[in-house]
């Protein structure tokens, strides 16, 4: 079994450790020159980091005063149920409390199963009177 102890770093995961992470998560193949780019647009970001090895991230995209997008939140299979995705979302959270104007929209897509881990920070589902939609551009 894994290490209990961890600590959670404030800053993007690398581009190697966003692969890693994003392909332990089942969220597909990624284009690392894009992920790249992405990264580096970030707003915000933490890892979550286990006897020197980056086991978890999240990150927050948007305009920094009234709408953040939260992204990337994954943990290694191994390291789940040890609170370390709760951690890299309190501290995303906190950040944007922080910083943000007025009152934020805090808007993420959670993978199908996870819902519940997103409600106990307050995220809802508001289908069917508000549905989130997106499209992904093939050039």
């Amino acid at each position: 079994m894994p290490s209990m102890s961890f600590e959670v770093v404030e800053r993007c995961p690398t581009v190697a450790e966003h692969q890693t992470l994003w392909e332990a998560a089942g969220w597909g193949d990624v284009d690392t020159l894009v992920t790249e780019r992405s990264l580096m647009n970030s707003v915000y970001g933490v890892v979550a980091v286990c006897d020197g090895v980056t086991v978890g991230m999240g990150r927050i995209v948007g305009d920094g005063a009234m709408y953040y997008y939260i992204q990337d939140v994954a943990v290694l299979p191994n390291y789940r149920q040890m609170g370390i995705g709760k951690r890299i979302m309190e501290n995303l959270l906190q950040y944007i409390r922080h910083r943000a104007m007025g009152s934020p929209f805090v808007g993420l897509f959670a993978s199908q199963g996870k819902e519940a881990f997103y409600e106990q920070f307050g995220f809802k589902n508001y289908a069917p009177g508000m549905t989130g939609m997106f499209t992904v551009m093939n050039k």
